[in-house]
């Protein structure tokens, strides 16, 4: 109702709108059409002889003035009517799309630490299901392999290359059955709505794993364990907690596990330190998160200034850095060795696409939702396209890391 009472008024206006366009364009106009005037010749000036020579022609100057008049007139009429018929929607189009473009330039979704705009904005996409939907139980980027790239990436379905990911982040982590031990102990950080946790207990149930994730959300920590519990997998659980701020003794886990997590710490140095901390000695650290290009080796330009911060704010991310100033972070903390990244953009942009054409393929779980959803989609589009140009020119990079946290 309140969408038709506002398609209503801002018919209302653009009519309104044309209506003063046309009478301003015909009195604007008029004023440059000679209108037909009588000569006034005093009487007594006049004799007779001369009134009846001149009436006639006075006449027919006037009938000839009042023509060009009326059809100067008809003209301009005809201007107005197409100014008002096409004019008019073209600058309100013009307009609007200016307006339009304003506001999708500005970042709606700014980190707020005080407000939890982390766990609030999970909640919310939770809440939906649209994000579920699309993306499926594993809330972070796809592997594209260089043949399936060649092919062609829509080839592939969005959700395998997921998992996909897992496993191939499994095997960059030294993670597979033969190389943990038994009865391992697995912390997910950044947990999401735990597709990654109960994949690893799925995976290494033989090996008589446990693992923990965590997560700012309290609906994806709901949702995650009601998940676990459909499928019968009771060897994970899910915790709400802060990363930055764990519970968990020192020395508490065999393998700690970040994935795409780190993007909305607001300390890096912190993220690190706390993931060490409840390592335990000869435990593996392993972690994928997006990063910056290193801004020491070349200087941001204000373009890319203004690109990086629409990037931080749009998903509620305090800051990026670079894959060099996390591993400084890493080797800085003194306790852990064999520390090795790697950058996986190129196996992994293709997911920004990806996840804009499985919208577009399968529209309907957005129109059903409302305008609410259909304005936040919108703008989730746009951003998953800018971050796929972002890591296309090299302002982004995909920071994978692994270490092992070293024995005393």
């Amino acid at each position: 109702a309140a969408a038709s009472r506002a398609q209503t008024k801002f018919e209302m206006m653009c009519k309104g709108l044309k209506s003063y366009i046309s009478i301003l364009i015909v009195v604007l106009c008029e004023g440059f059409v000679p209108r037909a005037q009588t000569q006034i010749i005093p009487l007594r000036k006049r004799s007779s002889f001369n009134q009846q020579q001149n009436q006639p022609q006075q006449s027919s100057a006037n009938t000839a003035l009042i023509e060009r008049r009326n059809t100067a007139l008809a003209s301009i009429a005809i201007v107005g009517d197409v100014a008002t018929r096409w004019a008019v929607p073209a600058v309100v189009a013009a307009v609007s799309a200016a307006a339009i473009k304003w506001r999708l330039d500005r970042p709606s979704r700014p980190y707020d630490a005080s407000a939890n705009s982390v766990g609030r904005e999970y909640d919310a996409w939770t809440r939906e299901g649209i994000l579920e939907h699309y993306w499926g139980e594993h809330i972070h980027l796809g592997w594209y392999t260089d043949e399936e790239l060649k092919r062609g990436y829509l080839r592939k379905d969005f959700k395998e290359a997921k998992y996909n990911f897992t496993q191939r982040m499994m095997e960059f982590g030294g993670l597979s059955l033969n190389e943990i031990p038994f009865n391992a102990k697995i912390l997910d950080v950044g947990c999401g709505i735990g597709g990654t946790s109960r994949y690893l207990a799925s995976t290494l149930a033989e090996k008589g794993v446990q693992v923990t994730g965590i997560t700012l959300s309290q609906e994806q920590a709901e949702r995650a364990t009601k998940i676990a519990a459909e499928r019968n997998i009771g060897n994970c659980e899910f915790k709400v907690m802060d990363a930055l701020a764990m519970t968990f003794p020192d020395n508490s886990f065999d393998i700690v596990w970040g994935c795409e997590s780190g993007e909305h710490m607001p300390d890096k140095k912190k993220y690190i330190e706390e993931m060490t901390r409840v390592l335990k000695p000869g435990g593996k650290l392993v972690i994928a998160t997006w990063c910056q290009r290193d801004n020491s080796t070349q200087p941001f330009t204000d373009e890319e200034v203004r690109a990086l911060d629409f990037l931080y704010s749009e998903w509620t991310h305090p800051y990026f850095i670079s894959i060099h100033d996390y591993a400084n972070i890493m080797y800085n903390t003194k306790q852990l060795i064999s520390i090795h990244t790697e950058d996986w953009w190129k196996n992994t942009i293709a997911s920004w696409r990806h996840s804009i054409w499985v919208g577009v393929f399968d529209p309907w779980p957005v129109i059903r939702a409302g305008p609410r959803v259909w304005w936040k989609c919108l703008r989730d589009g746009i951003c998953l396209e800018r971050m796929h140009r972002a890591f296309k020119r090299g302002l982004m990079q995909y920071g994978m890391f692994r270490a092992t946290k070293k024995i005393a």
